[in-house]
């Protein structure tokens, strides 16, 4: 029998995943094998007669499952990126493998007692602060999943864990399942004019492959989605796009998630009252900078204070322009990016497809590697001999100015059926020091859904794409410049509402004139951007941000009614909506829609009780901004202190100790509301 590729050494450049020559029947035993050692590994530690020192025990327990990692974390990455039903079925079929041998770790007692011998005397250790941070983690990580327990609750908690594993993915599987299901067939040259050529082009395509060369065929993958629901001009096609749309795990069908998210909150729920929290709001947000579920809520009704009102001024100027313009008495919620768009153009004479001839993917990727060379000195090397999971990936050797090997960097931009919607950074691998103190350098993965190129158009960006760019490659510098000594605290792992600060700042470069004339290229004249343009986006970078600002307040708030309380008995998912989201609701409801049946980031995504992590983290990175601006946008003093303080640290220490010694202060909400225009005077 051929041995398993998975449990042999990867021979790829930099020990890279060995995507080549896998094969999907290779996961399932390499899994299982992996645990089985791992969980000997663990139970060394745990029945050893050697008396506990942080050595022995945490350090050495930080070093069990690394291949189960490896091979997991691909497994899952695939399963967003490239997946297939098969691979659906294998990622369903381990997950509660995966969660019952973390389980069978955290329900240790033998080991759980090592641990809670240290931590109990863990001031007279001697240990350095990230040392004792680590000892600290690892002791409340094992409180938080049930070591304190009785052997009854315990086993409560596995119940509990297994099923919320089979229902996140069953979520995410009933949202692609109604995403891939629908498609809108449209004939009318008229209804279509003014979409964008691309996204016409790909369209057409579509339709020609199912044997209709005379319509276009648009989907509710976000390529086809939002250049549609933005600028199709026939109302009753928008509306048709956006019910379907909104409609995902809501429908009469066996893809309903309404059972799925009554099922998930009420066993977080149970399953924080299993750990003695009130709710599983609490449970969460002891481990984010928020620390409680009223402060969640005193932060974001701050906020919305000041945006409420600038979103009805703004919302009563879209309304009397959609009449001006085409006699519309009430907006519906189809028609606000429409109307937005239009308005935005009219405002200051700008939109996507003004500015999407100097966003040529090719000449963006070069530029934004160029801002991570002015601000870090780091290189990015394209290596056709790193394996790839699909052709449209490429695989960079990222090193730094001395030529050191600092990650291997891929890059997953297109858009295809077999990708989950939206954009993500991941790992293959983390940065960790190993055993020996080697420097493990970290395997990371940006995700996107952009267009490809067309019969007559290269792939071009909407200046949203670009942003979203942008956002991603942060996240990708905060996993690419790690630079810690334990695997569980490298680079992303951070509290969720710290997370976004390195995605988010690195947005501002898509703003700036120095940043934007290293690539902002015409891709027919090759032109730079006109400084002109550049200026309107500027100008018009606070359009409609009341809206948007009161928009992301209510998926927070949202996100806090599922899980900051038990919904009732008489549960009634539409009702709890109503109720959640009547302070920030700006437009009439539409029945039969729900946002909460695929809102993949609270129920399959990590964001429970999180979401409003995104405006916390727009906080602190206005705060941080500020720092560049004053200074200037490529300051090497400045970078190499947000690279060292916040970029590389991981979550090895408090991130807002870490802030503070980045910035010399704590971030207040005003920097947010003053860049939003929503605050004139600070």
């Amino acid at each position: 029998m051929a041995t398993n590729t998975l449990l042999k050494p990867f021979e790829a450049p930099f020990a890279t995943f060995p995507f080549d020559k896998i094969q999907l029947t290779d996961f399932i035993p390499a899994i299982e094998q992996s645990i089985a050692e791992a969980k000997q590994a663990v139970e060394s530690i745990a029945n050893s007669t050697e008396s506990p020192t942080f050595q022995n025990t945490i350090v050495a327990l930080e070093h069990t499952g690394h291949q189960l990692g490896i091979i997991s974390h691909a497994l899952f990455n695939l399963n967003h990126a490239e997946t297939n039903a098969d691979l659906q079925q294998i990622a369903k079929e381990v997950s509660p493998k995966l969660a019952a041998y973390s389980n069978d770790i955290m329900l240790n007692k033998a080991l759980f007692l090592r641990i809670k011998q240290l931590y109990e005397t863990r001031h007279q250790l001697g240990l350095d602060e990230v040392a004792l941070r680590m000892l600290e983690k690892t002791f409340k990580s094992f409180a938080r999943n049930g070591a304190n327990l009785d052997e009854k609750a315990q086993t409560r908690l596995r119940e509990i864990d297994q099923q919320m594993a089979k229902l996140t993915l069953e979520f995410s599987e009933h949202v692609l399942a109604d995403t891939q299901a629908f498609q809108l067939e449209v004939t009318d040259p008229q209804a279509v004019k003014g979409i964008p050529q691309n996204a016409l082009e790909e369209a057409k395509l579509l339709a020609e492959n199912q044997g209709k060369p005379n319509s276009w065929i648009f989907t509710l993958q976000y390529p086809s989605y939002m250049p549609f629901i933005t600028y199709c001009p026939d109302r009753t096609l928008r509306e048709q796009m956006f019910r379907a749309f909104s409609m995902r795990g809501f429908q009469a069908n066996p893809h309903n998630n309404t059972e799925t998210i009554r099922q998930l909150v009420t066993l977080r729920h149970e399953r924080a009252q299993l750990l003695g929290y009130a709710t599983h709001a609490e449970f969460v947000l002891e481990e984010r900078m928020a620390k409680t579920p009223e402060q969640v809520q005193q932060f974001l009704n701050h906020l919305l204070q000041y945006a409420k009102p600038a979103a009805l001024r703004e919302m009563e100027e879209l309304q009397q322009y959609a009449k001006q313009i085409e006699n519309i008495d009430q907006l519906q919620r189809w028609d606000i990016a429409y109307f937005s768009e239009k308005l935005k153009k009219e405002k200051f004479d700008i939109d996507d497809e003004l500015l999407k001839p100097y966003f040529q993917i090719e000449n963006v990727i070069t530029g934004i590697f160029t801002i991570a060379e002015r601000l870090f000195g780091l290189h990015f090397i394209e290596n056709k001999a790193i394996p790839v999971y699909h052709p449209d990936v490429k695989a960079y050797e990222v090193k730094d100015l001395a030529g050191n090997h600092i990650s291997v960097f891929y890059a997953d931009f297109f858009a295809r059926p077999s990708k989950k919607d939206g954009a993500w950074m991941t790992s293959f691998r983390e940065q960790y020091t190993a055993l020996d103190g080697t420097d493990v350098r970290p395997h990371v993965s940006i995700v996107c859904n952009f267009s490809k190129s067309t019969a007559s158009q290269p792939a071009l960006l909407t200046f949203q794409e670009l942003t979203t760019f942008f956002h991603e490659f942060g996240h990708a510098l905060h996993g690419m410049l790690s630079k810690v000594t334990y695997p569980s605290v490298s680079g992303t792992n951070v509290y969720w509402d710290f997370v976004e600060l390195p995605s988010q700042l690195m947005e501002n470069w898509a703003y700036e004139q120095e940043s934007l004339d290293l690539f902002a290229r015409h891709y027919q004249t090759h032109e730079p951007i006109p400084q002109a343009y550049i200026q309107r986006i500027k100008d018009s970078s606070n359009f409609m941000s009341g809206y948007q600002t009161v928009r992301q307040i209510s998926f927070g708030k949202l996100d806090l009614a599922w899980h900051a309380q038990l919904p009732a008995s008489t549960f009634e998912l539409l009702a709890l909506e109503k109720q959640a989201l009547a302070e920030t609701n700006l437009l009439p409801e539409v029945a039969g829609v729900s946002v909460s049946a695929a809102f993949s980031h609270i129920f399959a995504g990590g964001y429970s009780a999180g979401y409003y992590s995104y405006k916390w983290a727009e906080v602190l990175e206005a705060d941080a901004f500020a720092l560049f601006q004053e200074k200037g946008i490529f300051n090497k003093e400045v970078a190499q202190a947000y690279a060292q303080f916040i970029l590389s640290k991981g979550g090895s220490q408090d991130p807002m100790e870490l802030y503070k010694a980045f910035r010399g202060h704590e971030p207040k909400p005003e920097a947010l509301l003053k860049k939003a225009g929503l605050l004139q005077e600070v």
